[in-house]
């Protein structure tokens, strides 16, 4: 068993949390494991109560291990991985990983985009946008916000009901014939708001990837502006470099 330094200058709880994270990742814990409890972990490693708190309040945080009230402390599942090295869609990932992608359509309405928005689309003069917004999730539990603009003079149609069973590029190669076959990305840390929050189920300030992406069609022309907020306790994105 590892053991504390109490004389080293890295602090206590940074070392335990360090001695917890490598029983996850070496698979002594297993996901769905219940760890030992806040009392044990004193008891093994001579340390106080505020001590564990902050190193397992860290590991909650990222996305490591989740508490289930009157229960305990469990393993959580591994986060989702994506690759940046090429064109994904969020649904198809789901579907490689053996996971089944649902998408909960909030809402799905018109509006006139103007400045930015324009920019983003190639606007060159304010025009009527779909505005997509959908709560994507692994099964039951949500994992994304997303809110998409699609311009209507390209797609003059969108249809709920499909939506909740296809996803968005599928629909838009299926129903009008426009592949999406690249895509321009940002990504910035946030900490999710208190409205994002009780979509995504999680405590306000939680850690989040806030994604901006514009789909391209196969001519080149943006058929999509979308951003969204990603809880970065279940996802996370990697690339190779040569």
């Amino acid at each position: 068993m590892s053991q504390l330094n109490p004389h080293s200058v890295v602090p206590l709880y940074h070392q335990l949390k360090e001695i917890l994270k490598e029983n996850i990742e070496s698979g002594t814990w297993t996901p769905g494991d219940r760890i030992p409890s806040e009392h044990q972990l004193r008891s093994t490693y001579g340390v106080s109560r505020n001590t564990v708190i902050k190193a397992l309040d860290d590991l909650v945080r990222e996305g490591l291990l989740y508490r289930q009230q009157g229960k305990g402390t469990f393993v959580a599942q591994p986060k989702i991985e994506q690759s940046l090295t090429g064109f994904y869609s969020f649904s198809r990932i789901l579907k490689a990983k053996g996971l089944h992608p649902v998408d909960h359509v909030l809402d799905l309405s018109l509006t006139v985009v103007r400045h930015s928005m324009m920019k983003h689309l190639k606007m060159k003069t304010p025009g009527e946008a779909w505005v997509l917004k959908r709560l994507r999730c692994s099964g039951e539990e949500p994992i994304i916000l997303e809110t998409s603009y699609l311009p209507k003079k390209k797609i003059p149609r969108l249809d709920r009901e499909k939506l909740k069973h296809q996803s968005l590029y599928d629909f838009l190669e299926s129903e009008h014939g426009i592949t999406v076959t690249r895509a321009k990305e940002i990504f910035e840390p946030v900490l999710i708001g208190e409205y994002e929050s009780k979509l995504l189920q999680v405590s306000a300030g939680y850690p989040a990837l806030l994604l901006d992406r514009i789909a391209y069609d196969s001519k080149g022309g943006p058929v999509e502006f979308c951003r969204s907020v990603v809880r970065g306790d279940r996802c996370r994105f990697f690339t190779e470099l040569f």
